[in-house]
């Protein structure tokens, strides 16, 4: 009996996906909802990056109609006269206040906030450690006026008591000489931006810590360190870039800083040697205190100002960003 055999046929190749799928699917967006969320992200950071072109180019355009009017140097003078005729204006100062305010604030809010984010999560009690957190989460809901209204009434009157101490033991540097006026200095304008970010940085390096993986510390302890090497072998490195990030937004809080500094400081076009000597000035607090009284072109040169502002913070952060990128090895993104 003839058995036939039947060859089985192949079967028909899969089709092959379009340039638009295969590059859908290297970036895992092959469902609809994924392509829909990409395309939503994408127009998001597109959209950003024109509001801040559409930023740019205003302020470059009013500022460029009053630099154009000043016949003063727009980056040396230490003047601000607007309505005068021909106008005779520049930043020097504000951009020398706003540079040295925000360095005190930083200089001595850091460390502090470093050290309490530290004890929060290492060190303090359960039931401590998350009453302090509560605590330091409603003083960054604190508004900017309040902050402002409490270092007029409560902290200027009673920097008289450190601005002595100060003068008798580091007087003789210039830096801290006091020549007895009212203490609405650069020194006190940094210490009050310092207590205002400190719940940033707080805040965001204490949830860095957190995310220390605990193998680590574990690990590290087993080998005999001290709770203190721990902390320096395993959490520091680990929270570096968290702490660089969450410093660079207390700086950008400092930096545009308006109604606090506007309250405390005593604003005047000079730069004193000296950080307890009444004056100075920022580019915010200048803002704030010319803006509704300026004309036209005292408007446009405010507006310039505050471009000025504007590129100091691009520039801050963009420095942050490179710190971060050439110490992301050590970060806990790639740990």
């Amino acid at each position: 009996m003839d058995i036939s055999t039947r060859t089985a046929e192949a079967p028909p190749p899969a089709p092959q996906p379009s340039a638009a799928e295969q590059k859908n699917a290297a970036r895992g967006a092959t469902r609809p909802g994924d392509r829909i969320f990409l395309g939503l992200s994408r127009g998001s950071g597109i959209f950003l990056l024109v509001i801040m072109a559409a930023i740019a180019a205003f302020l470059t355009y009013r500022a460029s109609l009053a630099i154009s009017k000043d016949e003063a140097n727009f980056f040396t003078t230490f003047e601000w006269n607007t309505n005068v005729e021909p106008p005779y204006f520049g930043i020097a100062v504000l951009a020398f206040g706003t540079v040295v305010s925000a360095i005190i604030a930083m200089a001595l809010a850091v460390p502090v906030a470093v050290g309490i984010a530290l004890f929060i999560t290492h060190y303090a009690p359960r039931k401590l450690g998350g009453t302090i957190a509560y605590v330091i989460d409603l003083l960054a809901a604190v508004p900017s006026i309040v902050y402002g209204l409490w270092g007029a009434l409560v902290l200027v009157p009673h920097m008289s008591g450190l601005f002595g101490w100060l003068d008798h033991y580091f007087g003789w540097t210039g830096v801290f000489e006091w020549q007895g006026g009212a203490p609405r200095s650069m020194l006190t304008v940094g210490i009050l931006l310092a207590i205002m970010i400190l719940p940033i940085i707080t805040n965001v390096s204490r949830e860095v810590f957190r995310q220390v993986p605990q193998m680590h510390e574990e690990a590290a302890l087993a080998l005999g360190a001290t709770r203190w090497e721990v902390i320096r072998m395993s959490v520091l490195p680990f929270g570096r870039s968290g702490v660089i990030s969450a410093s660079m937004l207390g700086l950008g809080r400092a930096l545009g800083e308006t109604m606090a500094v506007a309250t405390v400081l005593s604003p005047t076009f000079d730069i004193n040697a000296s950080l307890l000597d009444p004056g100075g000035g920022t580019f915010a607090q200048n803002i704030a205190s010319k803006f509704s009284e300026a004309t036209e072109l005292g408007q446009d040169a405010l507006i310039a100002s505050g471009l000025v502002l504007f590129v100091i913070t691009l520039v801050v952060n963009g420095a942050a960003r490179m710190i971060i990128n050439r110490r992301k090895e050590y970060s806990g993104a790639n740990a």
